[in-house]
């Protein structure tokens, strides 16, 4: 896991987004930038999506193994 950017880097990203596993060191600085900007209530919502796609992740990841892709 990686930590927030030194000082006098890219725009500073809120520390949830580290926690929650974001890969934020391979992210565009106008990425950077706008996950930066965002709200409270917008930073809640995008982990409680990351979440829900990483609870689902193992078992799409077994299908596309499973299927050799072919059906997703």
């Amino acid at each position: 896991m990686t930590g927030p950017p030194p000082s006098g880097g890219p725009p500073p990203l809120p520390e949830a987004l580290y926690e929650a596993g974001f890969p934020v060191d391979l992210l565009t600085e106008e990425q950077r930038e706008v996950l930066s900007e965002l709200t409270p209530e917008e930073l809640a919502l995008l982990l409680d999506v990351k979440r829900r796609l990483d609870a689902v992740g193992p078992e799409v990841q077994a299908h596309g193994e499973i299927a050799g892709g072919a059906l997703f």
